[in-house]
């Protein structure tokens, strides 16, 4: 993923506890799809960037991580996210993580919106749309 830190529409900080790391001193790569959580919540559940029907729910379809370099205790994190494409019913998300400005994660995410009562796929409203499509990188 070839893109400045500085395009991304959304950065979330994280603090990396010592619980997070494993024997070998660093963070437990377990933990990098927590903390690309906290970005994908704060973008998709925010009522100020997503107005999400109150009858549907995002669910991950694909998650794919690519690690690039270890996170050390202790340290803060960066997780930077965006939208990378957007379906009838589906978004992709780009998200990086860095600490002290290297890049320690990248990471693409398929994200399914769904009915809350059915647990189908649910068609995007124009208004979701729209704001997700706003969500995108410039190219």
């Amino acid at each position: 993923m070839n893109i400045e830190n500085n395009v991304f529409p959304l950065t979330s900080k994280e603090k990396i506890r010592y619980s997070d790391t494993d024997r070998q001193g660093h963070v437990n790569n377990s933990n990098f799809s927590t903390f690309l959580e906290t970005g994908r919540v704060e973008l998709l559940y925010d009522p100020n960037k997503i107005s999400k029907p109150q009858t549907a729910e995002f669910v991950i379809a694909k998650l794919n991580i690519e690690y690039k370099k270890e996170i050390l205790w202790p340290g803060y994190i960066e997780i930077f996210t965006a939208v990378k494409s957007v379906g009838k019913s589906s978004v992709t998300l780009l998200q990086r993580i860095c600490q002290n400005d290297s890049v320690c994660a990248e990471a693409e995410t398929i994200i399914v919106q769904v009915c809350s009562i059915s647990k189908k796929s649910k068609v995007f409203d124009d208004v979701v749309l729209s704001q997700l499509n706003n969500l995108k990188i410039p190219h």
